[in-house]
Formats: structure tokens, C-alpha cells, sequence
């Protein structure tokens, strides 16, 4: 006999697997699944339902259709349901036709819904004979009462006359069925055959799903799994969410067997509100675009290797899966290639407006995508229509509804004050729309522009500040960026060097904003397919990752073209960071570009002062301070700085009367009231600067520089127990910053506290390693505790980072005489009187090292 042939394969069966040899990416979804499977059914670590969820084209169905293919190499049964299911019922039906496939027939079950379907169809003859209009008497038929119209829609939502879905959900009119609305239930319930016909056709839920759990139990014994895939939940979510979440955890049903694995997608994460108490049962598996290595894997699975086109394909589709996957299948070898093979963004959008039909609504859907964000304003600017003359007009539809509308989809994240578009989906959205009509495509972008154009001018003109001041008012920068996009958009004329010199003042409110404004001319230059901003953006990108704003206003400076006045800013605002990196020469140099370039230039001088009074000249500071007041008078941070320098220059009288002016130009302003206190302080008021502290305070409860400065002035005072609580306070505010911890060790310490004074200083120490006074306080304590050896290894480090710090060289000698080293403690009371030459206890400690160093062998 001839051997038997093979079974030939169907048509769905090839499909599938040349389907599945070419899937790429979701390695970790994959495997998470597949775990689930090869855990036993007791296992604690098993998930019974997975959530499957992500935008349109993101890939979904695909991977749910890899994870029943992975189930059935489990020996899993299954049944896959989408929104070709409009109801409970129906669902159940495509179950049952599924495992009818498999050989396995859930007999009873059909009856019941073959009955269902036979009592439906009736009920639909029914309704439409109640539906024919009467031939009445008068001007027109009567209109419907409030009762029969309520009944109405009630009987045709429970007949499933209403669909809850698919293209005609909401086409029956419920008004015009109210009118016959008693004969509708007369001729429905006189095609019934008793209770079960009744119960079947007004709750076939409650009547079928107690067959299909017990048509489950029979199969689960007999296969290792089953597992139901519910894709498109989005749609069928509304009617199938809280039913199988019924059968999860209610009995009314009866029980769904331990082997049931459950698979849902959908656009939406899951219904916490009604799933959240099983958050420990449930596998969440969100799906985002593939990654550059998964992109790549699908084209070299497709035979696309060339480097050009793998970057191209990567740079169009931003990883979304259905837009990589269509351009692979047209498997181009070269960039012309991929040309011909059209733009897929097209195929994207179809597929995010796939269930909407009304044309205001899609054309609405792609205007709002447009902006980079939206609020009622902005999207009335949106959808707008310009008329014959170029204006804007209506876009037709109800706005309000139409926003309702927008802030409903499952792309679209409301923030309250604003939504915003996945970029998975803008993307595309945007790309079509320029590529379709770029004459639409930049009278829109100039009309957004003109809208936030407008929004801007509103902010500065309720501010009344220059532009300089502008920068630090938020609403004022997003309106600021939002039109400079739109303006790239549009391509007009002047937009990039504009964009380049508001990118020096993004750097001026630090790296965050610099970093919006860089990624906003990168998402310009893409989306407008502008080679030019596109490369400022990556350029100023890669400058803010490698050094941060210095080297963003470096490229800036160097390739902008900036005006004098825009470079002098940038050369001040490199200074500022150079300041607060600690680099104050180099800082001081900057300041100098920025005076030369623009010798007005306030910024320049107030930074310049605050860098040289870091290096210790603060002479020099108060000069620059003085050329800032005269260019810019009544400055209260200008004045606030001097009187601050004043103060540490011993020209008390002078910082008075500059803290008092900036304290009356912002007495809401913390700074002034603390530097006058502390200045108080210096001229031995203590009361008056106390008064001044505790108002600094006041304003802010967590100023610490405040709080040191007032537990010196409690010190003064005699208030030791005060003094502490204040330290507490700032320790427990600061807990690594080494001066803070620095002072409480010498609050500590000058209490005889000294074993818990040395654990601040260690803090401080550990914090800078460079910090001569904490090594000096150190060193102190450890000799009044005994431990002269590491006393004296603490204070010639303090020596030796601050050669001309005399209360270490006054202690040192101290510990010398202790050690019996009178030699060294001579040479250091030398030292520190040639320091302090009028000061009498430098003066006493020379004589007492004189004196020990003269005694016989040397002994102190």
C-alpha cells in the first residue's frame, strides 16, 4: 500500500505560522505568560487574568494571538473573543463555536443559545410592528408620554435592541419606538412559551452563564488549561469587564474552574476600582513602542538589513509596532525603496480612529493633534476653519461637545487643566497631516502660533516686566514655547534665530527648562521634517548630557550667531554656573566677556560681585554691587548682597543701611530681615536682631541659614538650651550639610558635650572632606576626651588646609604643652601671633611657650 499522505494544512493554519515566525519583541510579556503556564495551579506565584493594554497599532492582538498560540503548546483549550461579540450572549457563542472546532461541544449550551437568539429574533419583529406609526386623527401623531418613552428604553436596552457596540450602537431610536411602546411589550410577551423563554430573553446572562461554568468544569477536567483571550476590551469591556469579574469572585453563577486562565487587551489599563482587590491575581502587561534592538529584529527578520533605510524606518515610525511591521513587508533595499513603499501613516490612523465614522469627529481628532498640548482655548484654535479670507471660522459641531468628545479617547491623557496626545499616536497623525495638504498643515501652526502669541502678550502685559523677569513666570515660558514650536512648524521666516537666542534665556531658569527648550526644537525639526532645528535640538541635547547649561550656552555662543546683547547674557550665565560649580575664577572671567559685550548689563555685575566675593574680595564685590545700584537703583537683591559684604567687611553702619532699604523694598522676602539680623548681631543688638530673625522665620519656617544665625544670637544671649533647639531644628532640616552639623558640634561641645559633638563633626567630615574647621573642632573635643594622639592628627590636617587659621594653630599649641613638646608649641604660638599680633591670647600663649621651652630638658 501506498504510505498515507499528510494531512494538508488549512489555509488559517499557514497563515498562522508564517505569522508567527516572523514575531519579534515582547520577550518579557512572552515569558510572563508562558511562567503562568508551567506553574502548578496551586502555586501562589500564578496570575489567572492578564491585562494586555496600549495604544492603537501598538500590538496587542498581535501578541494576544502569540499567547494563545503559546497556551496551546501547553495543551491548553481556547477561545479567542473580539468586538465581533456585542453582548454577553454573544461572547458565550463564539466560546462555544471555538471548542465545537476542537472536538469539544458544549451541547446544552447551544440549545439554550439557539433558543436565545429564536426568542430575540422575535422580540426584533415585535419591536418593529411597535414601531410603525399609527394613522391618527389630527395635526400629527400624539407625542410619547415621559413613562412610555422611559419604558421604552428600557425594554429595547434589556432585549439587546441597543447595541453596546459595533457600527450601529445607539442607530435605534428609542423616542420613536416610545410610541408603540404598550403593543411592543403586548407582542413580545405573545410570542413567548412560558417562564424560561422570559427569563432567557429578559436576563440570558443570569440563564446561560451557570451552563457555560458547568460546560467548563467537564472540559477543565480533561485538558491542563483553558484559556479565554478577550481582545478589543476597549470595546467589549463595558459588558464582558464586570461579568467575568463576576465569575472570578461571585458563586451566584456558580464556580469557574481553577485551570481557567483569562487574557483581556485593550487601549485602557485595567478598572482598579473594580479589579484592585485582586491586584495580587492579576499580571499587568502595558505594551509600549519596541525598543531600537526589537525594531531592528523585525526588519532583519524581513531581510531589511541595509544601515540607511534600518535608520530611516526607525526614525518614521518611532518603534509602533504596525508602522514597523508595514514598511518591513514591503522589504525595501534602499532608500528609494522605501519611498515607493509609501508613508504608513496613514495605515496608524486608520487604526486609532478605527470605530469613528463621523468625519467632524476625525477631522476633529487630527487638527488637536497638532498642538503639543490643549485646554478649551487652544482647541477651539485647533479645529477652527479658516474662511475664504484666511480667518478663522467655525469648525461646525457643538465645541463643547466636541471636547467632551476628545477628552473621552483612549489616546488622549487628561491632566485636568489640559490633555495631551500619546506621542505613539501624535506622531503619525502629525506626519500625515503635513504630508496630505502642507498649505493646511502651516495655516494651522500660524493660527496656533497667533493663539499662544496671544496668551503670551496677556501674561506680560498683567506682569509689567521686562523680558528678563518674564523668564521665571511658567505660564509665560509655556506660552513662550508652545508658539516658538508653532512657528518652526510653519517655517517662517526668522522662527530658528529667534528659538536659538530663547534658548539663552531657557538656560537662565537652569537645566530643566533648557532641556524643553532643546527637545522642542528636536520635536519641531521632526515634525516639520526640517533638518535645521531638528539638528539644534539633538546638538544642544547632547551639550546639556555631556556639561550641562555651561556647554549648551558654549554651542549656543559659538554657532548661533547670536546679537551682542544675547551674547553678553549667555557669557553672564556661563559665569553663574561656572559660580555654582565653584569655579569663581573662571566664573569672574565670564562676567568680564559679558561686561565687555554689553557694559550695562546688571545680571553681569551682580554675578560678578557675588564669584570675586567667593574668592575673598569682597571690596571688589561692593564695587560691582555699587555699579548695579546706580545702573538699576532700588534692586532689592543688589542691595541685600552689599549690605551682606558690608557686613563682612566690618562696615556695619553701611550694611544697616542697605538691609534696611532692601528690607522695605521686600519685606515678604526672607533674606533682607535674616542678613539685617545677622548684621544686628555684629553690632551687639541683640534684641533688634533677634526681632529680625524671628521675621525671617516667619516668612519660612525652614530657613536654615536663619535658624544658625539665630542660635548665635541665642548664644549671645546666654540662651544655650534655645541655642540647641534651633540646631536641632536646622540638623533635622539638613542632616548632610556640613556646616550645619559643623555648628550644633560646637554648640555640643562648648556644653562639655563632647562625645555627641564628635559625631557631627565626623558627619561633616564625611561630607567635606576638605572642611578645616570641623577638623579643628574635632580635634578639640578628642583632647578634652582624652585622646590627645587623634586630637593632633585632626588639628594639623585643619593647619594644614588653612595654614592662617589661628584658633587651630591657639589650640595646637595648647595640645603641644599637654604632649610635652614645648619646641612645637613655641613655633606655633610664634606663627600665631605673627597672625594676630594684637590680640592678647596669642600674646599669652607665647610667653607660656616660651617659658615651658626654657625649662630644663625642655619639659612643659
Amino acid at each position: 500500500m501506498a504510505p498515507a499522505r499528510p494531512p494538508v494544512p488549512t489555509m488559517q493554519e499557514l497563515i498562522r505560522r508564517r505569522t508567527r515566525q516572523g514575531f519579534v519583541g515582547r520577550a518579557a510579556e512572552r515569558a510572563a505568560f508562558r511562567a503562568g503556564l508551567d506553574l502548578p495551579i496551586e502555586d501562589e506565584r500564578r496570575r489567572f487574568l492578564f491585562h494586555v493594554h496600549g495604544d492603537a497599532g501598538i500590538g496587542k492582538t498581535f501578541l494576544v494571538r502569540e499567547l494563545e498560540q503559546i497556551a496551546r503548546e501547553h495543551g491548553a483549550l481556547t477561545a479567542y473573543v473580539d468586538d465581533g461579540a456585542g453582548s454577553v450572549p454573544e461572547a458565550m457563542a463564539v466560546i462555544a463555536d471555538r471548542f465545537a472546532r476542537e472536538g469539544r461541544r458544549f451541547k446544552e449550551l447551544e440549545r439554550l443559545l439557539t433558543a436565545h437568539r429564536e426568542r430575540r429574533y422575535e422580540a426584533e419583529l415585535a419591536a418593529l410592528t411597535a414601531a410603525e406609526p399609527e394613522e391618527e386623527a389630527g395635526d400629527g401623531p400624539p407625542a410619547p408620554s415621559a413613562a412610555s418613552t422611559a419604558a421604552a428604553r428600557a425594554t429595547l436596552v434589556a432585549l439587546g435592541l441597543l447595541p453596546v457596540v459595533g457600527p450601529f450602537a445607539g442607530a435605534v431610536d428609542p423616542d420613536g419606538l416610545a410610541r408603540g411602546a404598550d403593543r411592543l411589550w403586548t407582542g413580545t410577551v405573545s410570542r413567548l412559551r412560558g417562564q424560561e423563554d422570559a427569563r432567557l430573553l429578559l436576563d440570558p446572562d443570569r440563564v446561560l452563564t451557570p451552563v457555560l461554568l458547568d460546560e467548563l468544569a467537564a472540559v477543565a477536567a480533561e485538558v491542563s488549561w483553558i484559556v479565554l483571550l478577550f481582545d478589543t476590551y476597549e470595546r467589549t469591556g463595558p459588558f464582558l469587564d464586570p461579568w467575568l469579574h463576576d465569575l472570578v469572585t461571585g458563586d451566584r453563577h456558580g464556580a469557574l474552574p481553577g485551570n481557567v486562565v483569562l487574557v483581556t487587551a485593550g487601549r485602557r489599563p485595567f478598572d482598579t476600582a473594580r479589579w484592585g482587590g485582586l491586584a495580587d491575581f492579576v499580571a499587568d502587561l502595558p505594551l509600549r513602542p519596541f525598543t531600537e534592538t526589537e525594531t531592528r529584529g523585525l526588519l532583519a527578520a524581513r531581510g531589511v538589513l541595509d544601515e540607511p533605510v534600518v535608520d530611516e524606518v526607525l526614525r518614521l515610525t518611532g518603534g509602533l509596532p504596525v508602522l514597523v511591521s508595514t514598511l518591513a513587508e514591503a522589504r525595501p533595499r534602499d532608500l528609494d525603496d522605501l519611498a515607493d513603499a509609501g508613508d504608513p501613516s496613514a495605515t496608524a490612523v486608520e487604526r486609532f480612529l478605527k470605530w469613528e465614522s463621523d468625519p467632524v469627529h476625525r477631522a476633529a481628532a487630527l487638527a488637536c493633534a497638532l498642538p503639543r498640548w490643549l485646554d478649551a482655548d487652544v482647541f477651539r484654535a485647533a479645529v477652527a476653519e479658516p474662511d475664504a479670507d484666511g480667518a478663522a471660522g467655525d469648525s461646525g459641531g457643538a465645541p463643547d461637545a466636541l471636547l467632551a468628545w476628545l477628552r473621552a479617547l483612549p489616546f488622549v491623557t487628561d491632566r485636568g487643566d489640559r490633555i495631551v496626545y500619546h506621542d505613539v499616536v501624535r506622531a503619525p497623525m502629525v506626519r500625515l497631516q503635513r504630508l496630505r495638504s502642507p498649505r493646511t498643515w502651516t495655516e494651522r501652526h500660524r493660527r496656533l502660533a497667533a493663539a499662544f502669541a496671544g496668551r503670551r502678550a496677556a501674561t506680560e502685559a498683567e506682569a509689567g516686566l521686562t523680558e528678563d523677569g518674564l523668564w521665571g513666570i511658567e505660564r509665560w515660558r509655556e506660552a513662550r514655547l508652545a508658539e516658538t514650536y508653532h512657528l518652526l512648524c510653519a517655517g517662517e521666516r526668522g522662527a530658528l534665530p529667534g528659538a536659538l537666542h530663547d534658548a539663552v534665556g531657557a538656560c537662565g531658569e537652569g537645566e530643566p527648562v533648557a532641556r524643553r527648550w532643546a527637545e522642542t526644537l528636536a520635536r519641531a525639526g521632526r515634525d516639520a521634517d526640517d533638518a535645521e532645528p531638528a539638528r539644534w535640538g539633538e546638538d544642544l541635547l547632547a551639550a546639556l548630557a555631556r556639561g550641562g547649561v555651561h556647554d549648551a550656552l558654549g554651542a549656543l555662543l559659538l554657532r548661533a550667531g547670536l546679537d551682542a546683547r544675547h551674547q553678553a547674557l549667555a557669557h553672564a550665565l556661563r559665569g553663574r554656573t561656572l559660580h555654582r560649580d565653584g569655579a569663581n575664577e573662571r566664573a569672574v572671567t565670564e562676567f568680564d566677556r559679558a561686561l565687555a559685550l554689553d557694559p550695562e548689563l546688571v545680571t553681569a555685575y551682580t554675578g560678578r560681585a557675588v564669584a570675586r566675593a567667593h574668592t575673598g574680595d569682597h571690596s571688589a564685590a561692593v564695587a560691582d554691587l555699587d555699579r548695579a545700584d546706580a545702573l538699576a537703583p532700588d534692586d532689592a537683591t543688589t542691595l541685600t548682597l552689599r549690605g551682606d559684604y558690608h557686613r563682612l567687611l566690618g562696615n556695619l553702619s553701611a550694611a544697616i543701611a542697605d538691609l534696611d532699604r532692601a528690607v522695605a523694598l521686600a519685606p515678604a522676602r526672607r533674606v533682607p530681615w535674616a542678613s539685617r539680623g545677622a548684621a544686628r548681631h555684629a553690632q551687639g543688638r541683640l534684641d533688634e536682631a533677634l526681632v529680625d530673625l524671628d521675621r525671617a522665620l516667619e516668612l519660612d519656617g525652614t530657613y536654615v541659614w536663619a535658624l544658625v544665625r539665630r542660635a548665635r544670637v541665642r548664644r549671645s544671649r546666654g540662651e544655650h538650651e534655645r541655642q540647641l533647639a534651633d540646631l536641632h531644628h536646622a540638623v533635622a532640616l539638613e542632616p548632610d550639610t556640613a556646616w550645619v552639623r559643623c555648628e550644633r558640634g560646637d554648640a555640643l561641645r562648648v556644653a562639655g558635650r563632647d562625645a555627641e559633638a564628635l559625631a557631627d563633626y565626623d558627619r561633616a567630615i564625611e561630607r567635606d572632606e576638605l572642611y578645616a574647621s570641623a577638623y579643628a573642632s574635632r580635634g578639640v573635643s578628642l583632647m578634652k576626651l582624652g585622646r590627645h594622639a587623634e586630637a593632633l592628627l585632626d588639628l594639623d590636617r585643619a593647619v594644614a588646609l588653612a595654614p592662617e587659621y589661628t584658633w587651630a594653630l591657639r589650640h595646637r599649641v595648647a595640645l603641644h604643652l599637654e604632649l610635652g613638646d614645648p619646641v612645637r608649641a613655641l613655633a606655633d604660638a610664634e606663627r600665631a601671633l605673627e597672625l594676630r599680633p594684637d590680640d592678647s591670647w596669642a600674646e599669652e600663649l607665647h610667653g607660656r611657650a616660651t617659658e615651658a621651652a626654657a625649662r630644663p630638658g625642655g619639659a612643659g
